[in-house]
């Protein structure tokens, strides 16, 4: 009877690791996919490189617009697997600098991004597809209202108009109405 329980033990520890096995290698396949950069990280590697961008910024609807310029270095980091961007210039009469970056969810299929600046202490995260049509990221998240603390909707627009010309447009939603809160209109260097 020891001997037949111990058996089937061991057949049950066989199997079992054969089962873990194999879904160790399935899942490293899988893991494989999600951390090597693809066609699409490559697509963002065009980016890098130095850019200067006019910045036209409308503080609520209907305002005037202010405009600015600022410089933006762009290089792909972790192994090119995201596009960082560092930005300098001024906005509203001060020192502006911030810090984005965008890669894309192998596992997911979806553009994520992520951006910090010095005009306020909290972090912009976003969402998005990719419009093969309009070669546009087209992402939804959003960001803090310093005014009231509570989140406003915010969508961007990120049109790759060709190698040297890109368009950041920037939405946000204020009392239930969207509006164009910013566009940076990018030459490369």
């Amino acid at each position: 009877m020891k001997k037949i329980n111990l058996f089937f033990i061991l057949l049950a520890g066989i199997l079992n690791t054969a089962h873990l096995s194999a879904q160790s290698q399935e899942d490293m396949k899988a893991f494989m996919n999600y951390m090597t950069p693809g066609p699409i990280q490559q697509m963002m590697a065009k980016s890098v490189g130095a850019w200067t961008g006019t910045v036209t910024m409308w503080m609520q609807p209907g305002a005037p617009p202010t405009t600015s310029t600022m410089e933006t270095n762009n290089e792909m980091i972790l192994g090119g697997r995201y596009l960082q961007g560092l930005n300098k210039g001024s906005m509203m009469g001060m020192p502006f600098e911030g810090i984005g970056i965008t890669g894309y969810d192998n596992a997911r299929k979806i553009f994520v991004s992520s951006w910090v600046d010095n005009m306020g202490t909290g972090i912009i995260y976003m969402e998005g597809n990719w419009d093969e049509n309009a070669k546009t990221i087209n992402m939804n998240g959003k960001s803090t209202d310093p005014i009231t603390g509570k989140d406003i909707p915010t969508r961007e627009v990120f049109k790759f108009v060709d190698d040297t010309h890109q368009v950041l447009e920037m939405y946000f939603t204020e009392k239930g109405q969207e509006f164009k809160g910013m566009e940076i209109a990018y030459t490369k260097k």
